[in-house]
């Protein structure tokens, strides 16, 4: 596949791909109402699936050293202050975004850094919005630290149709770069990020941010 579909999704489409034809050796063979039918929506599926799995080329543009950059697309639903226990054992200014099933998937890597912590956590697929699902959904934990020694967390939970969770970036120690590939959610999923209490939080509940593209906040 190219770099329009992203690797998480070439299984898929390679089984939508098949789908489709043999719906249309069954419409060759047997045509009719019922075929027809049957064709159009595995062709349907195939098309729901390449814009799923749409991997939007998105080079990052030059920004402030501490600037966050959005870690994916969807919509802002929390902005708070709120006590994270996983890690930092102290207040943080929590940002979530949601994605629904129509946003590009792809999760991003805000700042560049290195990876301090990883822990995967089995759990529920409560809806994303649900307040509990930060700490009872299925979840990755992943904790960085910047080039200038300071620390953010993000959190990627699965939802109520997320059925799996892909993370890149797990090994303790290994550099990341801005921009890159932090991992995929598959089916709807929201992606939590916990900042110092000084930070300047730069969007809003509601607002509509994209991945690559959007500074959620400033850590200068």
């Amino acid at each position: 596949m190219s770099n329009f579909i992203h690797k998480e999704g070439n299984q898929y489409v390679n089984y939508a791909s098949v789908l489709v034809m043999a719906g249309l050796i069954i419409l060759t063979v047997f045509p009719g109402i019922f075929s027809i039918i049957l064709f159009i929506a595995l062709f349907i599926l195939l098309v729901f699936i390449l814009y799923f799995f749409r991997n939007p080329l998105r080079p990052t543009q030059h920004k402030g050293e501490y600037d966050i950059l959005c870690p994916a697309d969807g919509e802002v639903v929390v902005i708070e202050k709120v006590l994270e226990s996983e890690y930092f054992n102290e207040e943080k200014w929590q940002i979530s975004i949601f994605m629904s099933p129509l946003n590009v998937h792809v999760n991003r890597v805000p700042i560049s850094g290195k990876i301090l912590y990883y822990k995967y956590h089995p759990g529920k697929y409560l809806v994303a919005w649900h307040p509990k699902s930060s700490t009872e959904n299925e979840r990755n934990t992943i904790v960085l630290e910047t080039h200038q020694q300071q620390k953010i967390l993000l959190r990627q939970i699965a939802g109520a149709m997320a059925r799996r969770i892909v993370c890149y970036k797990t090994i303790p120690g290994d550099p990341v770069q801005q921009g890159e590939d932090l991992g995929f959610i598959k089916f709807g999923s929201r992606v939590d990020i916990y900042l110092p209490l000084d930070a300047k939080i730069l969007v809003s509940k509601g607002q509509k941010v994209k991945g690559n593209i959007d500074v959620v906040a400033n850590l200068g």
